[in-house]
């Protein structure tokens, strides 16, 4: 095992022109893979407590760093976190591996970057599970100035586009406190504040609602992020409108098998017209936030195992 608690120890492998931490079990599954893409800011142990069931039920776990997070490269410029790398990257996995498809999960940015993969690879996914953030239709602008329209410039999204590097310092300066007042539930509902939440977030000295992670498991995002900084994770959301040129001429509809797992007290809102756009989906709602995989660790293995057994999985 590994200094990280509950995980393997990683090897770093070559693919698509960078190196990523990847987490592994089940490698004697081989010819049944898995794929966990973690979301922002996390890191591949936040499916500490679905890797072992999902090698227990015959999976060959893979679970990488992505570009930008833990210990896999962090390149310097922003274009090289677009959807054409973040998905390139992926199947460049697979081919290391030897696999031509396999299940991919996602949650949060994880989960745009496999919805992404179903378009651009569409043979390499065989079946989708993605947690917390919908599958999202191509706006008629794009997304940074439709976001801006219709939330703000505070919007965080928006805030990271048009004021690089201001958030970033800020998390850098103040990353244990803002990864331990993220990492809550039961977070009572209150008006917005004033600013740009992240920054509030970083700042603020009383945390809401509850805490998700032990000190011990804190202690392992805030060390990964102490190490990598923010700004390269970051780089993901200054792609959003260059990604929304890559995917102009790309089918919209994903054709793979699909489960769709929201967290009820999630803010991202669900999607009115999923089906629409995922044309094969089941949906499933957790009594729970937007860190669903680590709020209800037990809950999600279930889930995930039973629709995998009644999709024609392991």
């Amino acid at each position: 095992m590994s200094k990280i608690t509950n995980l393997p120890t990683p090897t770093l492998i070559s693919v698509n022109g960078v190196e990523l931490e990847i987490f592994e079990a089940g490698q004697e599954n081989v010819g049944n893979p898995i794929v966990l893409c973690h979301g922002w800011p996390e890191h591949a142990y936040s499916w500490r407590h679905q890797m072992p069931a999902l090698a227990d039920a015959g999976f060959h776990v893979i679970a990488p760093n992505q570009r930008g997070y833990g210990k896999s490269s962090r390149p310097d410029q922003v274009t090289d976190y677009d959807i054409s790398y973040l998905t390139g990257d992926l199947a460049a996995l697979l081919d290391h591996f030897g696999y031509d498809d396999s299940v991919f999960v996602g949650h949060d940015w994880g989960a745009n970057v496999v919805w992404s993969l179903a378009q651009l690879h569409p043979d390499r996914v065989s079946k989708i599970i993605n947690l917390a953030l919908p599958y999202q239709a191509r706006t008629p602008k794009p997304w940074i100035t439709f976001m801006e329209e219709f939330f703000g410039a505070d919007n965080y999204f928006v805030h990271f586009n048009r004021q690089p590097g201001v958030a970033d310092a800020v998390l850098d300066q103040n990353t244990s406190r803002f990864l331990s007042n993220l990492y809550r539930k039961n977070v009572p509902l209150s008006p917005p504040e004033p600013g740009m939440t992240m920054i509030n977030l970083a700042q603020a000295e009383a945390p809401l609602g509850e805490p998700i992670l032990s000190d011990e498991e804190l202690a392992v995002f805030v060390a990964a992020f102490e190490n990598a900084g923010f700004t390269s994770s970051i780089n993901w959301y200054r792609n959003m409108d260059r990604n929304w040129q890559i995917l102009a001429d790309v089918d919209p509809i994903i054709h793979q098998p699909a489960l769709m797992i929201y967290g009820e007290q999630d803010m991202i809102p669900k999607s009115e017209n999923l089906a629409d756009f995922v044309q094969n989906v089941d949906v499933v709602s957790l009594d729970c936030g937007h860190w669903i995989q680590q709020e209800k660790p037990k809950e999600t293995t279930r889930t995930i195992l039973e629709w995998l057994a009644e999709s024609g999985g392991t």
